[in-house]
Protein backbone atom coordinates (compact mmCIF):
# COMPACT_ATOMS: atom_id res chain seq x y z
CA UNK A 1 0.00 0.00 0.00
CA UNK A 2 1.24 3.47 -0.85
CA UNK A 3 1.12 6.56 1.19
CA UNK A 4 0.92 10.14 -0.28
CA UNK A 5 1.56 13.23 1.85
CA UNK A 6 2.22 16.53 1.77
CA UNK A 7 4.69 18.13 3.83
CA UNK A 8 5.39 21.64 3.08
CA UNK A 9 4.21 21.83 0.29
CA UNK A 10 6.13 18.70 -1.36
CA UNK A 11 4.18 15.44 -2.01
CA UNK A 12 6.32 13.48 -0.17
CA UNK A 13 5.82 8.97 -1.34
CA UNK A 14 5.83 6.19 0.82
CA UNK A 15 4.77 2.90 1.59
CA UNK A 16 3.27 0.99 4.20
CA UNK A 17 5.99 -1.52 4.46
CA UNK A 18 8.74 1.20 4.49
CA UNK A 19 6.50 2.24 7.83
CA UNK A 20 6.78 -1.11 9.41
CA UNK A 21 10.41 -1.33 9.00
CA UNK A 22 10.71 1.97 10.55
CA UNK A 23 8.93 0.81 13.66
CA UNK A 24 10.55 -2.64 13.71
CA UNK A 25 13.68 -1.34 13.94
CA UNK A 26 12.40 1.39 16.59
CA UNK A 27 11.12 -1.66 18.57
CA UNK A 28 14.82 -3.55 17.99
CA UNK A 29 17.11 -0.82 17.87
CA UNK A 30 19.13 -2.83 15.88
CA UNK A 31 18.82 -3.21 11.68
CA UNK A 32 19.74 -6.86 12.01
CA UNK A 33 16.94 -8.18 14.01
CA UNK A 34 14.50 -6.00 13.12
CA UNK A 35 15.16 -7.07 9.28
CA UNK A 36 14.89 -10.73 11.05
CA UNK A 37 11.68 -10.24 12.31
CA UNK A 38 10.31 -8.54 9.32
CA UNK A 39 11.57 -11.69 7.27
CA UNK A 40 13.43 -9.93 4.95
CA UNK A 41 17.72 -9.40 4.21
CA UNK A 42 19.08 -6.37 6.08
CA UNK A 43 20.25 -4.86 3.18
CA UNK A 44 16.46 -4.60 2.06
CA UNK A 45 15.45 -2.80 5.10
CA UNK A 46 17.93 -0.75 5.18
CA UNK A 47 17.97 0.49 2.08
CA UNK A 48 13.93 1.06 2.19
CA UNK A 49 14.38 3.04 5.71
CA UNK A 50 17.07 5.26 3.61
CA UNK A 51 14.73 5.86 0.75
CA UNK A 52 12.33 7.07 3.19
CA UNK A 53 14.90 8.97 4.91
CA UNK A 54 15.71 10.95 1.85
CA UNK A 55 11.84 11.26 0.70
CA UNK A 56 11.29 13.44 4.04
CA UNK A 57 14.80 14.76 3.98
CA UNK A 58 15.64 13.78 7.75
CA UNK A 59 17.38 11.24 9.93
CA UNK A 60 14.96 9.02 11.64
CA UNK A 61 18.15 7.26 13.40
CA UNK A 62 21.14 8.48 14.98
CA UNK A 63 23.08 4.94 13.41
CA UNK A 64 26.26 6.24 15.85
CA UNK A 65 24.40 5.35 18.36
CA UNK A 66 24.88 1.62 19.92
CA UNK A 67 21.76 0.58 20.20
CA UNK A 68 20.42 2.52 17.66
CA UNK A 69 18.43 5.45 18.82
CA UNK A 70 15.79 7.38 17.62
CA UNK A 71 16.61 11.38 16.49
CA UNK A 72 14.01 13.41 17.71
CA UNK A 73 12.19 13.65 14.86
CA UNK A 74 12.55 10.94 14.49
CA UNK A 75 10.71 9.86 17.57
CA UNK A 76 7.49 12.16 16.11
CA UNK A 77 7.34 10.37 13.07
CA UNK A 78 7.25 6.86 14.90
CA UNK A 79 4.46 7.66 16.99
CA UNK A 80 2.63 9.02 13.42
CA UNK A 81 4.27 5.83 11.61
CA UNK A 82 2.01 3.88 13.82
CA UNK A 83 -1.35 5.28 13.38
CA UNK A 84 -0.77 5.23 9.78
CA UNK A 85 0.07 1.34 9.65
CA UNK A 86 -2.65 0.85 12.56
CA UNK A 87 -5.19 2.44 10.22
CA UNK A 88 -4.05 0.22 6.90
CA UNK A 89 -4.93 -2.96 8.99
CA UNK A 90 -8.17 -1.58 10.31
CA UNK A 91 -9.36 -1.07 6.76
CA UNK A 92 -8.22 -4.72 5.61
CA UNK A 93 -10.15 -5.75 8.59
CA UNK A 94 -13.25 -3.79 8.20
CA UNK A 95 -13.00 -5.62 4.69
CA UNK A 96 -12.93 -9.19 6.40
CA UNK A 97 -16.03 -8.65 8.74
CA UNK A 98 -18.25 -7.44 6.00
CA UNK A 99 -17.55 -10.45 3.84
CA UNK A 100 -17.62 -12.53 6.50
CA UNK A 101 -13.89 -14.31 6.09
CA UNK A 102 -12.62 -16.19 8.91
CA UNK A 103 -8.88 -16.22 7.95
CA UNK A 104 -5.94 -14.49 8.02
CA UNK A 105 -2.43 -13.57 10.81
CA UNK A 106 -4.36 -14.20 14.28
CA UNK A 107 -2.10 -13.80 17.29
CA UNK A 108 -2.62 -15.11 20.38
CA UNK A 109 -0.95 -14.09 23.84
CA UNK A 110 -1.25 -17.53 26.46
CA UNK A 111 -0.08 -16.68 30.39
CA UNK A 112 1.94 -19.63 31.27
CA UNK A 113 -0.02 -20.90 33.82
CA UNK A 114 -3.24 -21.42 31.54
CA UNK A 115 -1.38 -22.36 28.04
CA UNK A 116 0.25 -26.05 29.25
CA UNK A 117 -3.26 -27.37 29.90
CA UNK A 118 -5.77 -25.36 27.85
CA UNK A 119 -4.13 -25.27 24.93
CA UNK A 120 -3.80 -28.80 23.98
CA UNK A 121 -8.03 -29.05 24.96
CA UNK A 122 -8.87 -26.56 22.07
CA UNK A 123 -5.40 -26.27 19.57
CA UNK A 124 -6.69 -29.18 17.08
CA UNK A 125 -10.18 -28.01 16.89
CA UNK A 126 -9.59 -24.72 16.29
CA UNK A 127 -7.18 -25.28 13.18
CA UNK A 128 -8.84 -28.05 11.88
CA UNK A 129 -12.48 -26.31 11.87
CA UNK A 130 -10.64 -23.31 10.67
CA UNK A 131 -7.72 -23.76 8.39
CA UNK A 132 -7.28 -20.44 6.63
CA UNK A 133 -6.81 -18.72 10.18
CA UNK A 134 -2.70 -18.67 10.41
CA UNK A 135 -3.03 -18.79 14.66
CA UNK A 136 0.30 -17.75 16.00
CA UNK A 137 0.98 -18.03 19.61
CA UNK A 138 2.79 -16.86 22.44
CA UNK A 139 3.47 -17.51 26.09
CA UNK A 140 3.63 -14.51 27.57
CA UNK A 141 2.71 -12.91 31.29
CA UNK A 142 0.03 -10.50 32.19
CA UNK A 143 2.17 -7.57 32.04
CA UNK A 144 3.42 -8.58 28.71
CA UNK A 145 0.60 -9.29 27.20
CA UNK A 146 -0.92 -5.81 27.60
CA UNK A 147 2.19 -4.38 26.26
CA UNK A 148 1.49 -6.14 23.08
CA UNK A 149 -1.58 -5.67 22.95
CA UNK A 150 -1.26 -1.86 23.49
CA UNK A 151 1.31 -1.73 20.73
CA UNK A 152 -0.86 -4.12 18.15
CA UNK A 153 1.69 -7.08 18.36
CA UNK A 154 -1.05 -9.33 19.20
CA UNK A 155 -4.57 -9.15 18.41
CA UNK A 156 -6.36 -11.56 21.22
CA UNK A 157 -4.98 -13.14 24.53
CA UNK A 158 -6.14 -15.39 27.51
CA UNK A 159 -5.43 -14.21 30.86
CA UNK A 160 -5.97 -14.31 34.66
CA UNK A 161 -8.78 -11.69 35.21
CA UNK A 162 -10.37 -8.84 36.23
CA UNK A 163 -6.91 -6.62 34.98
CA UNK A 164 -9.41 -3.52 35.80
CA UNK A 165 -7.33 -1.68 32.58
CA UNK A 166 -10.13 0.32 30.44
CA UNK A 167 -8.37 0.42 27.20
CA UNK A 168 -8.77 -3.57 27.75
CA UNK A 169 -12.16 -5.56 27.14
CA UNK A 170 -12.69 -8.90 28.98
CA UNK A 171 -14.34 -11.72 28.09
CA UNK A 172 -14.35 -14.75 30.88
CA UNK A 173 -14.19 -17.80 29.64
CA UNK A 174 -14.55 -20.02 32.83
CA UNK A 175 -13.64 -19.99 36.69
CA UNK A 176 -11.24 -22.23 37.61
CA UNK A 177 -11.02 -23.73 41.37
CA UNK A 178 -7.31 -23.93 43.45
CA UNK A 179 -6.66 -27.43 44.69
CA UNK A 180 -4.29 -28.09 47.33
CA UNK A 181 -1.94 -30.29 46.81
CA UNK A 182 -0.86 -31.92 50.86
CA UNK A 183 2.28 -33.77 51.63
CA UNK A 184 1.81 -36.42 54.12
CA UNK A 185 3.90 -34.38 56.93
CA UNK A 186 1.91 -31.69 56.37
CA UNK A 187 -0.72 -30.38 59.16
CA UNK A 188 -3.64 -30.75 56.63
CA UNK A 189 -3.15 -33.79 55.03
CA UNK A 190 -5.43 -35.67 57.26
CA UNK A 191 -8.56 -32.95 56.26
CA UNK A 192 -10.71 -34.67 53.81
CA UNK A 193 -11.40 -30.79 52.10
CA UNK A 194 -9.68 -27.75 53.65
CA UNK A 195 -11.03 -23.93 54.02
CA UNK A 196 -9.24 -21.11 53.19
CA UNK A 197 -8.54 -19.79 56.63
CA UNK A 198 -6.64 -22.83 57.52
CA UNK A 199 -3.90 -21.55 54.63
CA UNK A 200 -0.99 -20.39 55.65
CA UNK A 201 1.25 -18.44 53.24
CA UNK A 202 4.71 -19.54 54.88
CA UNK A 203 4.22 -22.86 54.43
CA UNK A 204 2.66 -22.46 50.98
CA UNK A 205 5.19 -23.18 47.55
CA UNK A 206 4.59 -20.42 45.38
CA UNK A 207 5.79 -19.59 41.56
CA UNK A 208 8.15 -17.09 40.65
CA UNK A 209 7.39 -13.64 40.85
CA UNK A 210 5.71 -12.78 36.88
CA UNK A 211 3.04 -15.33 37.59
CA UNK A 212 -0.20 -13.96 38.01
CA UNK A 213 -1.17 -17.33 39.63
CA UNK A 214 1.05 -16.09 42.35
CA UNK A 215 -0.39 -13.05 43.04
CA UNK A 216 -4.07 -15.06 43.09
CA UNK A 217 -2.38 -17.01 46.22
CA UNK A 218 -0.79 -14.29 48.18
CA UNK A 219 -4.20 -12.27 47.58
CA UNK A 220 -5.94 -15.22 48.80
CA UNK A 221 -3.97 -15.13 52.39
CA UNK A 222 -3.23 -12.20 52.48
CA UNK A 223 -6.09 -11.88 55.79
CA UNK A 224 -4.42 -14.64 57.34
CA UNK A 225 -1.12 -14.92 59.31
CA UNK A 226 2.01 -15.77 58.44
CA UNK A 227 5.14 -17.43 60.59
CA UNK A 228 8.66 -17.08 59.87
CA UNK A 229 10.06 -19.31 56.87
CA UNK A 230 13.12 -21.13 57.23
CA UNK A 231 13.49 -20.98 53.25
CA UNK A 232 11.95 -18.85 50.12
CA UNK A 233 11.47 -20.80 47.13
CA UNK A 234 9.91 -19.34 44.07
CA UNK A 235 9.81 -22.00 40.79
CA UNK A 236 8.37 -21.59 37.13
CA UNK A 237 6.80 -24.92 37.14
CA UNK A 238 3.92 -26.66 38.95
CA UNK A 239 6.17 -29.74 38.38
CA UNK A 240 8.75 -28.38 40.50
CA UNK A 241 6.51 -27.41 43.09
CA UNK A 242 4.96 -30.81 42.83
CA UNK A 243 8.23 -32.74 43.39
CA UNK A 244 9.53 -30.54 46.21
CA UNK A 245 6.09 -31.08 48.21
CA UNK A 246 6.24 -34.77 47.97
CA UNK A 247 9.41 -33.93 49.69
CA UNK A 248 8.24 -32.40 52.66
CA UNK A 249 9.03 -28.90 52.01
CA UNK A 250 5.07 -27.78 51.70
CA UNK A 251 2.12 -27.70 50.00
CA UNK A 252 1.17 -26.37 47.21
CA UNK A 253 -1.69 -24.56 44.94
CA UNK A 254 -2.51 -26.38 41.53
CA UNK A 255 -5.53 -24.31 39.24
CA UNK A 256 -7.70 -27.07 38.36
CA UNK A 257 -7.05 -28.33 35.21
CA UNK A 258 -3.10 -28.75 35.94
CA UNK A 259 -4.34 -31.42 38.46
CA UNK A 260 -6.24 -33.45 35.53
CA UNK A 261 -2.88 -35.05 34.41
CA UNK A 262 -1.83 -36.21 37.45
CA UNK A 263 -1.11 -39.99 37.69
CA UNK A 264 -3.27 -41.48 40.42
CA UNK A 265 -0.67 -41.69 43.11
CA UNK A 266 -0.10 -38.25 42.94
CA UNK A 267 -3.87 -37.15 43.12
CA UNK A 268 -4.05 -38.95 47.03
CA UNK A 269 -2.26 -35.43 47.75
CA UNK A 270 -5.42 -33.32 45.94
CA UNK A 271 -7.60 -31.50 48.39
CA UNK A 272 -10.42 -29.60 47.31
CA UNK A 273 -11.80 -26.40 49.21
CA UNK A 274 -15.21 -26.33 51.08
CA UNK A 275 -17.31 -23.95 49.05
CA UNK A 276 -17.25 -20.97 48.18
CA UNK A 277 -13.92 -22.17 46.20
CA UNK A 278 -11.29 -20.13 45.61
CA UNK A 279 -10.73 -19.60 42.15
CA UNK A 280 -9.06 -17.70 39.21
CA UNK A 281 -11.19 -16.20 36.62
CA UNK A 282 -9.81 -16.71 33.19
CA UNK A 283 -10.71 -14.38 30.15
CA UNK A 284 -10.22 -13.59 26.48
CA UNK A 285 -8.94 -10.14 26.55
CA UNK A 286 -7.84 -8.27 23.36
CA UNK A 287 -7.41 -3.79 23.47
CA UNK A 288 -10.80 -2.19 22.99
CA UNK A 289 -9.73 -0.35 19.40
CA UNK A 290 -9.57 -4.40 18.23
CA UNK A 291 -11.62 -5.19 14.96
CA UNK A 292 -10.67 -8.65 14.74
CA UNK A 293 -14.13 -9.50 16.54
CA UNK A 294 -15.21 -12.26 14.57
CA UNK A 295 -12.42 -14.33 14.88
CA UNK A 296 -11.95 -13.40 18.38
CA UNK A 297 -15.48 -14.73 18.96
CA UNK A 298 -14.65 -17.71 16.94
CA UNK A 299 -11.72 -18.68 19.13
CA UNK A 300 -13.91 -18.03 22.23
CA UNK A 301 -16.74 -20.29 21.37
CA UNK A 302 -14.33 -23.00 20.20
CA UNK A 303 -12.90 -22.66 23.42
CA UNK A 304 -16.51 -22.30 25.52
CA UNK A 305 -17.69 -25.45 23.14
CA UNK A 306 -14.75 -27.96 25.10
CA UNK A 307 -14.36 -26.16 28.32
CA UNK A 308 -17.73 -26.65 29.53
CA UNK A 309 -17.72 -30.43 29.82
CA UNK A 310 -14.36 -30.05 31.60
CA UNK A 311 -15.18 -27.25 34.58
CA UNK A 312 -18.26 -26.92 35.76
CA UNK A 313 -18.11 -25.42 39.06
CA UNK A 314 -20.59 -22.75 40.50
CA UNK A 315 -20.23 -21.94 43.57
CA UNK A 316 -17.02 -20.31 43.17
CA UNK A 317 -14.90 -17.00 44.84
CA UNK A 318 -13.00 -15.60 42.66
CA UNK A 319 -9.32 -14.22 44.13
CA UNK A 320 -7.90 -11.10 41.80
CA UNK A 321 -4.64 -11.80 40.50
CA UNK A 322 -3.81 -7.98 40.70
CA UNK A 323 -1.22 -7.15 43.30
CA UNK A 324 -2.64 -5.91 46.29
CA UNK A 325 -1.46 -2.20 47.08
CA UNK A 326 -0.01 -1.57 50.72
CA UNK A 327 -2.43 -1.25 53.50
CA UNK A 328 -5.45 -1.76 51.26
Amino acid sequence: MIVLISLSGKFILMTITQLKYVLAVAEHQNFTVAAEHCFVTQPTLSMQIQKLEDELDTLIFNRAKKPIQLTEIGQKIIEQAKIIVDESNRLSNIVDQQKGFIGGDFKLGIIPTVMPTLLPLFLKIFIKRYPKVNLKIEELTTEEIVKKLTDGHIDVAIAATPLENEAIKEKPLYYEPFIAFIPPEHRLFKNKTIEIDQLNISDILLLEDGHCFKENIINLCSALGSKNQHFKLHSGSFNTLIKLSKEGLGMTLLPYLQTLDLNENDKIYLRDFDAPVPAREVSIIYHKSQLKIQLIDTLKNVIDSVIRGVIAFNDVKIISPLQKKKGA
